[in-house]
């Protein structure tokens, strides 16, 4: 199973194994990570499951499309590598991924 490295708001980094197939918000989810709400399940509606992304990774990942990208506008807290978890399908070409869960609005 491809790892995913999940920096928590207080700096603690978690390594986890994560299901192919599934989307990062699902797979930090799963691993008990309550720091990322995802409120919305998933539907691309709510941006509570924000994350930072390394700079490493960023190119690796599906370009967003439009409804993420308005999302994340609202965030105080966007950067050049934010993405919503939610809409970004795991698997084993990101294996060692590693996202930041981002500071609440």
């Amino acid at each position: 199973m491809p790892k995913l490295i999940v920096v928590t708001r207080d700096g603690t980094e978690h390594p986890i194994e994560g299901e192919a197939g599934l989307s990062v918000m699902e797979v930090i989810r799963d691993a008990g990570i309550d720091e990322l709400l995802a409120l919305c399940g998933g539907c691309c509606s709510c941006a509570t499951c924000h994350i930072v992304v390394d700079p490493a990774f960023a190119d690796k990942l599906l370009p967003m499309d439009a409804d993420e990208d308005d999302l994340l506008d609202s965030s105080d807290a966007r950067t050049p590598t934010s993405r919503l978890s939610c809409q970004i399908p795991f698997d084993e070409a990101l294996d060692g991924l590693k996202v930041a869960i981002a500071p609440e609005d």
